[in-house]
């Protein structure tokens, strides 16, 4: 699996060296930064595990991580981050003088899911549990902290170098309407972040000519022309939009929801005609977005 480890590399490579045509003492510096970012990138996905590596070609972690602009050293705020699978790569790579925030979505919002109290309790305690569990994931000294996405109120304003929402809209979107989550979420990202800090988007992409009611999150996709509405209204910058992570052969009808493809499978059963042709489609759409506060 290094073979995707070395492939992000070399395009963070390619970025540094295709830009000049005169050498100076300050671009050779440069291009030393991002070799030792590169490298520390392709360190910190190649001490995954086999099952998270095997993940690599569709979720793009490396390539996603350099058109962000991700590097060592940076604090990062990571949305949503559950059981770790962006952290534990993130750790390692931002290192001992970088800063891992998890926002986790409020407690208020896990009762809304409608799968119970148990269920709501479970997710809950998983959150307060977080800073705990990702000290054993990453580098000793590396700096964690723990805070919700909608308030922000543990971090510093204009501490932040990014704020990474991957996966992680749809269902801030899906309960925007009556909570404002969505809203929220956005605003704080905005306040902690610095002057020319940066936003990065993945999420589950809807057909632009879908109709709104359905892709409001409550099937995992979001319209790419409405978040960027919403980020824009929000007072940020769109810098760039890239297909690393686009998938043409998710094309889901309106009734659809993510959740039907892999690597959950939802809706179908082992061997059948069913689950083969989700599994042809492979993992969803998805759109990758970078937004930038103004400097």
């Amino acid at each position: 699996m290094k073979i995707f480890a070395t492939i992000a590399a070399a395009g963070v490579l390619a970025l540094a060296a295709c830009t000049t045509t005169e050498t100076t003492q300050s671009d050779a510096v440069d291009v030393a930064s991002e070799t030792t970012s590169a490298d520390a990138l392709a360190s910190a996905l190649e001490s995954q595990p086999e099952d998270v590596q095997a993940r690599y070609g569709a979720r793009h972690p490396g390539e996603t991580l350099a058109f962000f602009g991700v590097e060592p050293g940076m604090t990062v705020v990571e949305a949503l981050p559950g059981g770790g699978w962006y952290s534990k790569i993130l750790i390692p790579y931002l290192g001992e003088s970088g800063t891992l925030i998890g926002a986790h979505y409020p407690d208020d919002l896990w009762p809304k899911f409608g799968f119970g109290e148990e269920w709501s309790a479970g997710r809950i305690a998983a959150t307060a549990n977080w800073l705990t569990e990702a000290n054993a994931w990453g580098v000793e000294g590396a700096g964690l902290q723990s805070d919700f996405i909608n308030s922000m109120e543990g971090t510093e304003d204009g501490s932040v170098d990014a704020v990474l929402f991957i996966r992680a809209l749809h269902n801030l979107n899906r309960f925007n309407a009556e909570d404002k989550y969505l809203d929220a979420s956005i605003a704080s990202a905005y306040r902690v972040l610095k002057p020319g800090g940066v936003v990065g988007v993945v999420q589950h992409a809807a057909p632009e000519d879908a109709p709104d009611a359905s892709t409001i999150g409550q099937r995992g996709y979001l319209k790419k022309s409405a978040l960027i509405v919403q980020f824009e209204a929000a007072g940020f910058e769109l810098e760039g939009s890239s297909d690393i992570n686009a998938n043409p052969k998710d094309q889901p009808g309106t009734d659809q929801v993510v959740w039907r493809l892999p690597p959950t499978l939802s809706g179908t059963e082992e061997g059948t005609p069913e689950r083969a042709a989700v599994e042809a489609v492979g993992e969803s759409n998805r759109m990758t977005l970078k937004f930038k506060k103004p400097a």
